[in-house]
């Protein structure tokens, strides 16, 4: 949603300008990191706000490590957040995926590009192009995640901010 966005882009700002702040987490709520956008949004009339590409350029360009504790799902919109950040964590449990395909749309915010760079593009394109979930096991045989826990994973994503 915008509402969220616009929290991730202060939330980034705020932190970048803070020298007291080291580095940074994004997790969800719930035990979900995200389910991606709410496709209802897309034929609503011309929103202003920001967009989600920019978001995830922000968290890539960060100068300060940005470290995704994903629980749940991280899907579409929720994975290409996790792609921008410098290191993703995984509970045992998480599945990711760029789902949009099977309703006929391409992941929007350069999913498409940072996946490939991640993983490579065989491994990249099966994914892209079938809309699987990838549990996390599979994710980080691929590299697509840096590490999967079966404790809280939002502790072991901050321990890794930490360390980093």
């Amino acid at each position: 949603s915008v509402t969220v966005l616009q929290a991730l882009e202060d939330g980034l700002k705020r932190a970048a300008a803070d020298p007291s702040v080291k580095a940074v987490m994004i997790c969800g709520e719930s035990g979900k990191f995200s389910a991606g956008a709410d496709i209802r949004g897309f034929s609503s009339p011309k929103r202003h706000g920001t967009a989600l590409g920019p978001i995830v350029s922000l968290i890539e360009r960060s100068e300060k490590p940005v470290v995704a504790a994903i629980e749940g799902v991280a899907l579409g919109g929720g994975l290409e957040v996790a792609l921008g950040c410098h290191y993703r964590i995984a509970h045992v449990k998480a599945r990711m995926g760029l789902p949009e395909v099977t309703i006929g749309l391409l992941p929007g915010a350069e999913g498409t590009q940072r996946l490939p760079r991640l993983i490579g593009v065989p491994a990249a394109l099966d994914i892209i192009t079938t809309g699987r979930h990838v549990p996390a096991t599979e994710a980080l045989k691929l590299g697509l995640v840096d590490e999967v826990v079966e404790e809280n994973t939002v502790e072991a994503a901050i321990r890794l901010a930490n360390k980093v």
